[in-house]
């Protein structure tokens, strides 16, 4: 069976000409490899040099198309998803005529017309994996549209967190990033984590306000005494990132700036830490973070957005609501009086949620309740 993966996942050349793109989406399709004869990635190709995080395909049977780049974040950028819509159905087309089976990874600009092509002009069968938050009060038009759009599929979609009223074509899909082997080095690390002060923090995402970054610095800086706290970890990178550098450096706070990272390197970074911060309040499915960190004994002290209170309680980690900073700082107070024993607990519990999370249990679901 030959598949179509369509999407905007960033690729770009390396000096070496390689090929590579957006590590979280390439290594999951370099798991689903082996349960295809070919796997065609049709995807956005970029000419600027690539992003630290990003992976290269590591199986023969993956091929890689390239789509015109669309859309972008200004009035000027988003203009050109109507101007490429007949080059980039086109390209589609080609390679849906080529492969037996479909996956169209949304929300994306050029899904508000890519769906109803695929609804009523093509009959290659497939299905649709929506990564955002399905259950996103204040979406932008595009993605409501794409969600109603969904909801009235014949096809099946993926999506994140279990909903009132959730349609019987819309399954509820962990998103995977986990080996069986990372489970096993996770579990073994687990036994032998230590959760006595000063802790060691982390945060791996976007530096923007709404995934929570300003919360944490401002947070941190309300302690009276952070003692308890040797050190916070921030990766990734974003506009705000040298005013971000600034306010920590004025304040002389225990965090540090690393940028983007490779996966083994935010990896090691989680075996180091004791918890996971992400306070966001973007528009969240379920980061893939939370589930990596807890694999590693990271506990996650994390908002309510989305599906992720569906995963994360009080029984396995913190829930900052409200989504603030005082909330935070309450969460880093409390924090210098736990004791190890309750953290560990904690712990062993988030591990036990990452299960869901494997490459080895997406595939196995795909098989049965996708392809049947």
């Amino acid at each position: 069976m030959k598949l179509a993966i369509i999407s905007h996942t960033e690729h770009y050349y390396t000096k070496e000409k390689e090929l590579v793109g957006w590590g979280p989406t390439i290594s999951e399709i370099n798991h689903l490899a082996q349960d295809f004869e070919e796997i065609i990635h049709v995807a956005f190709l970029y000419d600027e040099e690539p992003k630290t995080s990003s992976l290269p395909y590591t199986k023969s049977n993956i091929s890689f198309v390239a789509l015109p780049v669309s859309g972008g974040k200004t009035w000027m950028q988003k203009t050109n998803i109507v101007g490429n819509m007949p080059k980039t159905i086109a390209t589609v087309k080609e390679v849906l005529d080529r492969v037996d089976v479909f996956q169209f990874r949304t929300p994306i600009g050029f899904g508000v017309y890519l769906i109803p092509y695929l609804t009523h002009f093509v009959k290659t069968k497939g299905w649709y994996k929506y990564a955002g938050n399905w259950n996103q009060q204040n979406a932008s038009l595009g993605y409501r549209l794409q969600r109603s759009f969904l909801k009235k599929q014949n096809r099946k979609v993926t999506i994140n967190g279990k909903w009132p009223n959730q349609p019987k074509q819309c399954l509820t899909f962990e998103n995977p990033c986990l080996t069986n082997e990372e489970r096993e080095e996770g579990k073994v690390l687990l036994q032998k984590k230590d959760y006595i002060k000063p802790f060691q923090m982390c945060f791996i995402g976007r530096l923007e306000d709404p995934k929570g970054v300003q919360r944490i610095i401002d947070a941190v800086a309300s302690l009276q005494d952070y003692s308890h706290i040797k050190s916070i970890h921030l990766v990734g990178d974003g506009e705000r990132r040298k005013e971000y550098e600034m306010q920590v450096a004025e304040k002389n706070l225990p965090i540090q700036f690393h940028g983007f990272l490779s996966r083994d390197k935010v990896f090691e970074l989680y075996k180091k830490s004791h918890f996971l911060l992400l306070p966001s309040t973007a528009s969240e499915g379920f980061p893939k973070v939370i589930a990596e960190a807890m694999n590693y004994g990271c506990i996650p002290i994390v908002s309510d957005v989305s599906s992720i209170g569906q995963y994360i309680t009080h029984a396995n980690g913190f829930i900052v609501n409200p989504t603030n900073s005082q909330k935070l700082e309450e969460i880093f107070t409390t924090l210098a009086q736990a004791s190890k024993e309750a953290l560990q607990k904690k712990a062993e519990k988030a591990y036990g949620v990452s299960e869901a999370f494997t490459f080895e249990h997406y595939r196995h679901r795909i098989q049965t309740e996708i392809l049947e």
